[in-house]
């Protein structure tokens, strides 16, 4: 049985006090930890670089998992990886040499993720399904933290699930966008292994019991860590 992994997405943390944070949601049961990196241009808003996560790297043992929202995301995986990403993922619609950036990020020693927006067609990512270790099923407008989750990426969800299911069980999917305790077991059952959750964690009032109750609801155990 394939682990169910959660991942708070530092989007949604306080970046004044981001050492304690990282530490808070660590001690709290997270697996991973993660980072939306975004440049102003493959989406309008600009988050963090390299040197974050750097310093995030320095203050947790859990695996960084950077999703980028970027342009030309060859041209800084180096960066990425050498700053402490254990896991990286690029987005199938950024378009330039997929291929390519996937296979650069295995080389480089992390696992390689390929991100879909929520309008785009899932047959876009299969081509690349052999080479990939997880897909980032994204369930908000990308850009910005907080969203609801759109309710049609469910059905995306089970198609991606179904394809994996049959041919790539190795591959993780991974659910990035409006995920809360709300909706989170409904999202287990149709085949999400990943959970990335910004404010469904960071903006509640205790993490560790927020978390606890998020991996009773998807059968993890409780004191599951560590998804390199």
């Amino acid at each position: 049985m394939t682990h169910k992994l959660i991942a708070p997405s530092i989007l949604s943390a306080d970046f004044g006090c981001l050492a304690t944070e990282i530490g808070a949601v660590e001690n709290a049961g997270a697996d991973l930890i993660h980072v939306d990196v975004m440049d102003g241009h493959f989406v309008p808003n600009i988050t963090v670089g390299p040197l974050v996560v750097d310093a995030v790297r320095k203050n947790t043992r859990l695996p960084i998992d950077c999703h980028l929202m970027i342009q030309n995301p060859q041209n800084s995986l180096a960066d990425f990886i050498k700053a402490g990403a254990n896991w990286v993922s690029v987005h199938v619609e950024e378009g330039y040499h997929l291929d390519r950036s996937i296979n650069l990020i295995k080389d480089l020693g992390a696992k390689a993720g390929v991100a879909i927006n929520p309008a785009t067609p899932v047959e876009s990512i299969f081509q690349v399904l052999p080479i990939i270790d997880y897909v980032v099923i994204i369930t908000v407008k990308p850009g910005s933290g907080g969203q609801s989750f759109i309710g049609y990426c469910t059905d995306k969800l089970k198609k991606v699930s179904d394809v994996i299911r049959r041919q790539y069980p190795h591959i993780l999917i991974q659910i990035d966008g409006g995920v809360k305790i709300s909706n989170i077991k409904e999202l287990s059952d149709n085949g999400a292994h990943v959970f990335v959750s910004g404010s469904g964690i960071f903006h509640t009032d205790d993490y560790g019991k927020t978390i606890t109750q998020m991996k009773q609801l998807i059968g993890a155990s409780a004191n599951t860590q560590g998804g390199s």
